[in-house]
């Protein structure tokens, strides 16, 4: 299938979902430029043929240490990653695992039945996890009488892109000089004075197979069994979708052909990821938005997709925390990440065909909404609470809020995972990132909206950030006197151009004015968060109807803290305010035009 193809199939079936809101698709995709995974040998998947191991998982057969092949030599320094692993993930359930096997898409495309290994491999850390926290994971395996060790490590901002080294030990038992050249002067200290250990292990049974599509090779392999750490033991049961050559849009494609065939959950999360977290006995981890480098002289087509693509890496990288909730950060990491998206989406309205970017807004504004009452019961029941109750130890009723509180959060939770879980959202986030992967934006512009995106981003983020910022200025005018409902306006302004700010200042330079202006943007917007904190607390306390519960004093009590904490708020708010309104612009401090670039299109360059 072409990537236009590709196109039209990542955003079909969320069409389909949101034909009842009225919205639609046009069919008029176009090909984009696509990356090509380097490999060994010119033919197209020649370089890992079915029975290869020389990725993913090991398999530890039960052979003496002896018959295992010598190490091979360490890669230089300065050496690239022996392939940039492109993969993604599909979370099945294990009763469905195997019926995936049969989908009309791996039928028709396997190069064969494939093989089946039992697949072993142990992972290894320093005591405080050094490695980890650099971002590399470290691990030895075994296929037949080979030991092959492999280093992998996050590879920027793509979400399905990571670097791989592999070298080949005797045994088991790791060599940790092998990883030394790849990692930075701090972690290969931290390595000589703290031996790593065996941290977990892993026991999979994999069927896997090679599926040729249009667009690229792809390595299948249906995984099924456990991560194990001492007492503790994870399921697994995954498709995991690993291009071995072509363009990174067949992964995504095939996605959303096995999504098609039953529930999947789309994921980034590695067996590492999840190892280490079992071993520790901790909740999926929950990371802030990724920060974006953008040049000045970066093309807004280039900007466009570095910024969606953080967006996507944002995103799956919160759903496994959000879903899990254990850590309330999840659910807020989660909820940041599709305000985020929105307000990229936002950006390209100028540019960009309104259809596709109304039906993702859309589509994002329903998963957020399902996740709204979960975030609200998180702070309530994690600051507001216990806040006042620490500070009013003599009221009574706090333990009943809490109780209470409980139950609704649960309630809530339960609505954010079958949210999650619904098809609904598998395909909203497969097709984003077709979508993305494509550049399918390229497909809704007219000829001089693609001279657009041809020339440097900052010409555009130089537009943008200023109408935004007199946005927010004018609902701003007159800040003193302006009653709580337009200082909501302004509040709502500021939240908009602070994503801005986030995807376009990195195009005017590490300035120190940049940095000044985001830190008085960040202080606004938290300074007048407490007028929505607070209308948010009376509305959680009339749906708990606190006074037949035995917890209105309780809730008098919050109602009676957060009055006065406005009193004490309005000094700062002014402050806030007019440190901002203060703050110059940073987008035109010595920011010179930058020359047009020239873009290769279908009907020749443009510039």
């Amino acid at each position: 299938m072409s990537e236009t193809g590709a196109i039209k199939r990542a955003l079909d079936p969320v069409q389909r979902l949101a034909k009842a809101n009225g919205h639609s698709i046009p069919d008029d995709g176009k090909k984009s430029s696509s990356f090509v995974v380097p490999a060994a040998d010119d033919a197209p998947g020649s370089a890992f043929p079915d029975n290869a191991s020389s990725h993913n998982e090991s398999v530890l057969a039960d052979l003496p240490a002896d018959e295992a092949r010598a190490p091979e030599s360490a890669p230089s320094r300065d050496a690239a990653p022996h392939a940039a692993e492109i993969e993604l993930k599909l979370i099945v359930a294990s009763d469905r695992l195997a019926d995936f096997n049969d989908a009309p898409i791996i039928a028709a495309n396997a190069r064969n039945k494939g093989t089946r290994k039992r697949l072993k491999a142990v992972y290894y850390d320093t005591p405080k996890r050094a490695l980890r926290r650099d971002g590399f994971s470290f691990r030895v395996r075994q296929s037949g009488a080979r030991f092959t060790q492999t280093v992998k490590s996050e590879f920027g901002n793509d979400p399905l892109r990571r670097g791989e080294w592999e070298a080949a030990v005797p045994s088991t038992t790791p060599d940790i000089a092998l990883a030394m050249p790849l990692v930075s002067d701090k972690l290969r200290a931290d390595l000589e004075r703290h031996p790593v250990e065996a941290v977990f292990s892993s026991d999979i049974h994999r069927h896997q197979r090679l599926v040729n599509l249009p667009s690229g090779t792809i390595e299948v392999a249906f995984d099924h069994g456990l991560l194990t750490s001492g007492d503790r033991s994870l399921p697994v049961s995954e498709i995991e979708l690993e291009l071995k050559s072509g363009s990174p849009s067949a992964v995504w494609e095939l996605a959303l052909r096995l999504a098609e065939h039953g529930s999947v959950k789309p994921s980034i999360r590695t067996k590492s990821a999840r190892g280490f977290d079992l071993a520790a006995d901790t909740p999926p981890r929950a990371p802030k938005p990724p920060k974006l480098r953008l040049d000045p002289s970066t093309s807004l087509d280039e900007a466009f997709s570095e910024i969606l693509r953080s967006c996507l890496l944002h995103l799956l990288q919160s759903l496994p925390a959000a879903e899990d909730g254990r850590d309330p950060e999840g659910m807020h990491q989660l909820r940041v990440a599709l305000r985020r998206l929105r307000s990229a989406l936002d950006l390209m309205r100028s540019v960009v065909s309104l259809n596709k970017l109304d039906l993702m807004r859309a589509e994002t504004k329903w998963l957020a909404g399902s996740l709204s009452g979960a975030r609200d019961w998180d702070v309530f029941r994690q600051e507001t609470l216990r806040i006042v109750a620490d500070g009013c130890p003599s009221v009574a009723g706090f333990d009943t809020l809490g109780e209470l509180a409980d139950e609704r959060r649960a309630t809530c939770y339960d609505k954010a995972r079958l949210a999650l879980a619904d098809r609904r959202c598998q395909y909203f986030v497969i097709g984003l990132g077709a979508w993305i992967e494509a550049r399918g934006w390229r497909s809704e512009v007219a000829p001089e909206g693609l001279a657009q995106l041809a020339e440097p981003a900052i010409n555009f983020a130089r537009n943008i950030l200023s109408a935004q910022h007199a946005k927010v200025l004018k609902r701003g005018r007159r800040f003193k006197s302006l009653p709580t409902e337009e200082r909501h306006r302004v509040r709502l302004a500021a939240k908009k151009l602070r994503y801005v700010a986030d995807f376009l200042l990195p195009l005017c330079g590490q300035r120190k004015s940049a940095r000044r202006f985001s830190r008085r943007l960040a202080d606004l917007q938290q300074e007048l968060g407490v007028y929505n904190d607070m209308a948010t607390t009376t509305s959680l306390l009339a749906d708990v109807d606190a006074g037949s519960t035995g917890s209105g004093m309780a809730a008098a009590a919050i109602a009676g803290w957060q009055a006065h904490a406005m009193v004490g708020i309005e000094a700062r708010l002014l402050k806030a305010w007019s440190e901002f309104a203060g703050a110059k612009a940073p987008w035109s401090v010595d920011a010179p035009e930058q020359p047009a670039k020239l873009l290769q299109t279908n009907a020749g360059w443009l510039r």
